[in-house]
């Protein structure tokens, strides 16, 4: 998958993620995509030893999958950070 294609994965993966999370997370495009596209490479890193899964394919439907379980995660792990940062101040 080119790099273009890997960015716009991560997009649509972390802003499918802040649809299915519920609450309000922080933050505007700009963090989606670093936060989806971390969270792909998350997703696909786990895909790839759990179910060996190949990310290599943008049209492929355990890509989409694993990407955004991938940045479900990472949304979670934002979402605690960013509320004990919060609740602290």
């Amino acid at each position: 998958m080119g790099f273009l294609a890997f960015l716009l994965l991560g997009l649509i993966a972390g802003a499918i993620a802040k649809l299915i999370l519920p609450g309000r997370q922080g933050g505007g495009w700009i963090a989606t995509l670093i936060l989806g596209v971390i969270g792909a490479l998350l997703g696909g890193w786990i895909g790839g030893m759990v179910a060996s899964v190949n990310m290599n394919e943008f049209f492929s439907l355990a890509s989409w999958i694993w990407a955004i379980i991938g940045s479900l995660v990472v949304l979670v792990i934002w979402g605690f950070i960013t509320n004990r940062r919060s609740s602290t101040v």
